[in-house]
C-alpha cells in the first residue's frame, strides 16, 4: 500500500528535523521546504497528500502560501494544516480565512498531531475516490458524446464550455446530407471487403473535414451521412461552413473516385444543404438515446441531397442567401421534391471565390 506524503514547509530547520522524524516513524513519506515558495514548488512537484505549514516564515508567510494553493484548482482541496506558536485563537481565524483545514499549536503535541494528520488523510482519502467516480462518470458520458461529436466539442461539453446536446432546444442550423451516388449497385456485386474499403476512406475523409469546419455528426447509415452545422457548438456562420465543407468534401471524393474508377467502381458524391430551425435533442429509449434533430429542414436537405447528381452540391434558397458574394452559384431553378407540396427554387455550388475575387468584387 502506498505511504501518504506529508510536505513540512517551516524555515527554522529544529522544527523540519522534528516533525520529519515523528512523522518518519508513524509510516509516512516526508518531504520538506525552507520557505513559502519553495513550499510552493514542492506542492507542484511532490505532489504531497497533506501539508504542515509554519505561519511565521520570512518573504511569504504560511497565510499567502495557503491562499495560493487554495487559488490553484489542482490543489484547492489539498488538506493544509497551520502550525504556529502565536496566539492561537488569533491565528486560527486568519488561517480558517486563508483556507486552513486545521490548526496546531507549538509547541506541538505529537499524538494530537498524529490524530489530526490521520483525520484528515481519511477525509482526503474519500474526496480523492469521489473525484475518481467523478472523472469515470466523465469518460462514460465523454465516449457517449464521442459517438456522434468530435473529440474537440465532446472535451468542450464535458468541460462545461458548451451546452449538453443531450438538452431538448429549438435551434436555427444548418443540415448537410452526404450521399455516394452508384453505391447501391457498388454494394450488390462487390466484395464485402471492398464495400468496407470504400466505406472507410469515405468516412475519414468525412470525419476529417467535419472536425475541420466544427460541423456535428448527427448519424452515419452506410453511405448517407448527417451533418449538423451550429450545433451544439455555436458558429458565427454555419451557412458558410457547411457550404465551405461540402466543396472540400465534393473535391476529395472526386479524388477518392479516380482511385475507384481504376478498380472498376464507378461512385460519385452528392450534397444537400438547407437551413432552418429545428428541434435538438435525444432520440430513442431507455437505455438507448441518441444526439437528434427533428424538423422540416431535414427533410429539405435530404431531399436536396437525393436530387444532386454525382459531383453536386445543391443548397436552398435560405442557404444560398447567407453565403451569395463568397461563391460561385448558378439557379437551378424550382425543384419538385417528394413531400413538398410547392417547388422549391434551389442553387448549385460551383466553387469559393477567392480572396481576390472578393477583394475585386466579382
Amino acid at each position: 500500500m502506498t505511504r501518504a506524503r506529508i510536505l513540512v514547509v517551516d524555515d527554522v530547520p529544529q522544527n523540519v528535523k522534528l516533525l520529519e522524524q515523528l512523522l518518519t516513524l508513524s509510516d509516512y513519506e516526508v518531504i520538506t521546504a525552507s520557505s513559502g515558495a519553495e513550499g510552493l514548488a514542492k506542492v507542484v512537484s511532490g505532489k504531497p497528500d497533506l501539508v504542515l505549514l509554519d505561519v511565521v516564515m520570512p518573504q511569504m508567510s504560511g497565510y499567502e502560501v495557503c491562499r495560493a494553493i487554495r487559488a490553484n484548482p489542482a490543489t484547492q482541496l489539498l488538506p493544509v494544516v497551520m502550525v504556529t506558536a502565536l496566539d492561537p485563537g488569533e491565528e486560527r481565524v486568519k488561517g480558517i480565512e486563508a483556507g486552513a483545514d486545521d490548526f496546531l499549536s507549538k509547541p506541538i503535541n505529537q499524538p494530537e498531531l498524529l490524530a489530526r494528520v490521520k483525520s484528515l488523510l481519511r477525509i482526503q482519502s474519500l474526496n480523492n475516490e469521489v473525484a475518481k467516480q467523478k472523472a469515470e462518470l466523465a469518460e462514460v458520458r465523454l465516449a457517449r458524446l464521442r459517438r456522434f461529436l468530435s473529440p474537440k466539442v465532446a472535451d468542450l461539453i464535458v468541460s462545461g464550455a458548451l451546452e449538453d446536446p443531450l438538452a431538448t432546444r429549438r435551434k436555427e442550423v444548418t443540415i448537410m446530407f452526404v450521399d455516394l451516388r452508384g453505391f447501391t449497385a457498388f454494394s450488390e456485386n462487390a466484395a464485402p471487403e471492398d464495400v468496407l474499403a470504400v466505406l472507410r476512406e469515405y468516412h475519414a475523409t468525412i470525419g476529417h473535414l467535419v472536425g475541420k469546419y466544427d460541423g456535428t455528426i448527427e448519424h452515419f447509415a452506410g453511405d448517407g451521412v448527417m451533418l449538423i452545422f451550429n450545433d451544439p457548438q455555436p458558429l458565427d456562420d454555419p451557412a458558410y461552413a457547411a457550404v465551405a465543407m461540402a466543396v472540400e468534401l465534393r473535391d476529395e471524393v472526386d479524388k477518392l473516385a479516380r482511385g475507384w474508377t481504376k478498380l472498376g467502381y464507378n461512385l460519385g458524391c452528392g450534397i444537400g444543404i438547407a437551413q432552418g430551425f429545428a428541434t435538438i435533442g435525444t432520440i430513442g429509449f431507455p437505455g438507448r438515446q441518441d444526439y437528434g434533430v427533428v424538423g422540416a429542414v431535414n427533410n429539405l436537405a435530404a431531399r436536396l441531397c437525393a436530387g444532386a447528381e454525382s459531383g453536386s452540391v445543391l443548397v436552398s434558397k435560405r442557404v444560398h442567401a447567407r453565403v451569395e458574394g463568397r461563391v460561385k452559384a448558378e439557379p437551378v431553378g424550382a425543384l419538385t421534391l417528394k413531400g413538398f407540396q410547392s417547388p422549391v427554387p434551389a442553387f448549385s455550388i460551383l466553387s469559393l471565390k477567392h480572396e481576390e475575387e472578393l477583394a475585386d468584387g466579382r
